[in-house]
């Protein structure tokens, strides 16, 4: 490992000595949180996959239950029907933080003064009914995935920006400063023993 180009001094001991106490706390801080983070990753994970499974399996439902309806009804009727939501939903995007990291804090607004089914009940058929009541039930749990597989991929990022730190800290920086402050040291060192041979030959002179 190549040290840094210092001059060899007391005082540049001192100052090397206080980095490398403050770069071994800085990399046990670091790797910590690295740690919780990952324990944390790893929690989230596997809720987004469960729900992942969840919503797909429910999509799929949904969709089934649409080509039903669609087949059992005019497909004018079905176009008609369906071509105007009655319910207004909008997302309110905030913001949570896990481990210092900004992460999505999603939540479903809907409109419910008005009704449910975008169409009268004579006009069509149950099965458009259920269809509906199906998609609704889903969406809360799609906004959910959407936040919970941005905050993975955020996790995902930090965790390895972290790790870059922890290894920069641990393989370059503490080395280095742990080389330079041996290399200072010794030259002290062998500065201090040629004073003394000096310090002996002019008594001895004398």
């Amino acid at each position: 490992m190549a040290r840094l180009n210092v001059n060899p001094t007391r005082m540049e001991l001192k100052k090397l000595k206080a980095r490398l106490n403050t770069a071994v706390r800085g990399h046990k801080l670091l790797k910590d949180k690295s740690d919780e983070m990952i324990r944390r990753f790893s929690v989230i994970i596997k809720e987004n996959k469960r729900l992942r499974d969840e919503v797909e399996k429910e999509l799929s439902e949904v969709l089934r239950q649409f080509s039903v309806a669609r087949s059992v009804t005019p497909v004018y009727k079905a176009e008609t029907a369906f071509a105007m939501p009655s319910v207004a939903i909008s997302a309110d995007c905030g913001v949570a933080s896990i481990m210092g990291v900004e992460v999505p804090a999603l939540s479903l607004q809907a409109d419910r003064k008005t009704a449910l089914l975008p169409y009268a009940y004579p006009e069509i058929t149950s099965e458009a009914d259920y269809s509906v009541e199906c998609a609704v039930r889903l969406l809360p749990k799609m906004l959910q995935l959407a936040q919970t597989e941005k905050t993975v991929r955020l996790l995902a990022d930090e965790i390895e920006r972290n790790k870059r730190r922890v290894n920069a800290l641990e393989y370059v920086m503490i080395p280095q400063l742990e080389e330079t402050i041996k290399y200072i040291k010794s030259k002290l060192d062998e500065n201090e023993r040629a004073a003394v041979v000096r310090l002996m030959k002019v008594k001895s002179n004398g």
